[in-house]
């Protein structure tokens, strides 16, 4: 942990205090709460403003709910992705490849659900709906499952705010998901910023 304080083009005030904190955790506490954490069966990522929405479905009856929800900053996710994707060769070292389910291929004429479309058939519980914040998170495998604590690294103790389980053939379907979300939100940045950026302007500086 390093703590910077006081830098020297900051006045001081007798009055305040200010530090800058930057925290590499080792262990984090595990609130009651959330210690025997939620098996999952799928997963739907979604975009938003500052942050992803990473809901773990749980199929195992009916109806299909939200077991857990994980909000996520634009800028975990890359380092989500970048630990999920290491794991995953660890895992096929130790265990081998990872078998998929022979699901049938999606049928090409059916239209995709839309996102209320698909909510419309879960149930959300109000204590997930808030969902948890995590800026961090630390993976763990064994031979039939993976494990999830997602992490919230404040300042002075890192805490588990979700613990999921996923089974390990849903995990290279995760990755997939990640993955695709997050370089469509890349096109979708480069898009904005190059329609800020305007045209360039004309021989008088006017946009042409």
């Amino acid at each position: 942990m390093n703590t910077p304080s006081n830098p020297e083009n900051q006045p001081h005030d007798p009055h305040s205090h200010t530090e800058q904190v930057r925290m590499q955790h080792v262990t984090a506490r595990v609130p009651d709460r959330v210690s025997r954490g939620v098996f999952s069966t799928g997963v739907i990522v979604m975009t938003g403003g500052t942050e992803f929405i990473l809901d773990f479905l749980q199929a195992l009856g009916k109806p299909r709910q939200v077991a857990a929800r994980v909000v996520m900053p634009h800028a975990t996710l890359p380092q989500f992705i970048d630990a999920l994707r290491k794991n995953l060769e660890m895992y096929t070292q130790r265990f081998g490849a990872i078998h998929q389910p022979n699901n049938p291929p999606p049928d090409p004429n059916q239209p995709r659900p839309s996102v209320q479309e698909i909510y419309d058939d879960l149930k959300l519980p109000d204590d997930v709906l808030s969902g948890a914040y995590a800026n961090g998170v630390m993976i763990s495998h064994a031979a039939s499952e993976f494990g999830f604590d997602f992490l919230t690294n404040f300042y002075p103790h890192s805490a588990v705010s979700c613990r999921v389980f996923l089974a390990s053939p849903q995990v290279p379907r995760l990755l997939d998901s990640l993955q695709n979300t997050f370089a469509q939100f890349q096109q979708r940045v480069r898009e904005q910023h190059r329609n800020q950026q305007g045209p360039p302007p004309g021989p008088e500086g006017n946009p042409t």
